[in-house]
C-alpha cells in the first residue's frame, strides 16, 4: 500500500516552453529589433548646425572638429595657445612683401615655430602670374633661423589649367629650397574691387584645388587648402577635397567651424618681434614638418 499522499510528481517546465515564456520571449525580440531598427535610422538622418542662421546638412566623409575649446588660451602679447592631454600646438606666421624687411632671427627667438611664405599671386584684373618681391629673402632668412617653412600661393584660378600652372610655378619656385611644412592653394575673393573671379563658383573653386593639391602632393609636398568660413561651408565641396589639409581662416578666441583643420590662422593682426607692423599669427594642431 503506498504512502498516503504519495503521488506522480509534477514536472516543472523550462519558461521559454510554456505560453508566458514564448510570449516573453516574442516580446524581447521585437523590442531588440525595433532597438536596432531606431538605431540604425538614427545614424542614416542627415547631420544639421548652423552658420549665418542657415541650417546646414553636415558632409559625410568629413572629419570634424574635436578640438577642445576651453584649452584655447588668449596670451598677454595677444597669442593662442592650444594645449590638450599634454600636447602643445605649434606657433606660427605666414608673411609676405607686405611684412617688409624681416630679422628672422627675432621672430625665432620669441617662439615662432614656424613660417608660411607667400611664392607668388596671380592678378585679380589679368590673371598674370608674378613672384612676391621677398620670397627669397624671407625664405633664406626663415631657414637660416632654423624655422620650418612652408609656402602659400595666393590664386586668382578660374580654370584647372590656371590652377595647374600657378602649381607648377611653385614647385619650380620651391625646388632648391628644403620646403617641410604644406604648399598652400589660397584662393580669396577680392573685396571691394572688381576682379575676373567675381563669379567663380564653389564647384570651379573645388576643382581648382584640386589640381592644385594633386600636384603639389605628386612633387613629394604635403598640400594644403585655405579658407575662411564663408568659403569652408558656402563655396568648397570639402568633401570633394578628401586626403588634403585645411588652414581655416576665423580671427575669435577659439574656432568653431564644424570640420576638422589641421592649421588655425586665427588673427591678421598680430604683433611679433622682429616685425615691423601686423602679420597673420597660426596655430597647427600637430607638427606639420615632412621629412
Amino acid at each position: 500500500m503506498g504512502k498516503v499522499g504519495a503521488g506522480k510528481r509534477s514536472e516543472k517546465r523550462p519558461l521559454l516552453e510554456t505560453g508566458g515564456g514564448k510570449a516573453l520571449f516574442a516580446a524581447l525580440v521585437l523590442l531588440v529589433a525595433c532597438a536596432a531598427g531606431y538605431w540604425f535610422w538614427q545614424s542614416r538622418q542627415p547631420e544639421y548646425f548652423y552658420y549665418r542662421n542657415m541650417q546646414m546638412t553636415a558632409l559625410d566623409g568629413v572629419d570634424r572638429n574635436v578640438y577642445d575649446p576651453q584649452a584655447f588660451v588668449q596670451q598677454e602679447n595677444g597669442w593662442i595657445t592650444y594645449e590638450k592631454n599634454g600636447a602643445k600646438a605649434l606657433q606660427g606666421i605666414d608673411v609676405s612683401v607686405y611684412q617688409g624687411d624681416i630679422d628672422w632671427q627675432a621672430v625665432a627667438d620669441s617662439g615662432v615655430e614656424f613660417a608660411i611664405i607667400r611664392a607668388g599671386y596671380r592678378g585679380y584684373s589679368q590673371g598674370a602670374i608674378q613672384g612676391d618681391a621677398n620670397f627669397q629673402k624671407n625664405m633664406e632668412g626663415a631657414l637660416k633661423a632654423g624655422l620650418d617653412v612652408g609656402v602659400y600661393f595666393f590664386s586668382q584660378a578660374t580654370t584647372v589649367r590656371e590652377a595647374e600652372e600657378e602649381a607648377d610655378y611653385v614647385l619650380e619656385a620651391i625646388r632648391n629650397y628644403p620646403v617641410t611644412y604644406p604648399v598652400v592653394f589660397d584662393w580669396e575673393f577680392i573685396d571691394g574691387q572688381s576682379a575676373r573671379t567675381d563669379e567663380i563658383e564653389g564647384e570651379h573653386m573645388t576643382e581648382c584645388a584640386k589640381a592644385f593639391c594633386e600636384l603639389v602632393a605628386a612633387g613629394g609636398y604635403t598640400p594644403m587648402v585655405y579658407f575662411n568660413q564663408e568659403q569652408g561651408y558656402l563655396y568648397y565641396q570639402l568633401d570633394q577635397l578628401d586626403g588634403f589639409s585645411f588652414w581655416l581662416a576665423e580671427y575669435d578666441q577659439k574656432p568653431d567651424f564644424y570640420y576638422d583643420f589641421e592649421m588655425w590662422q586665427y588673427t591678421h593682426t598680430g604683433t611679433v618681434p622682429g616685425i615691423q607692423g601686423n602679420v597673420d599669427l597660426n596655430l597647427a594642431f600637430r607638427d606639420l614638418a615632412k621629412s
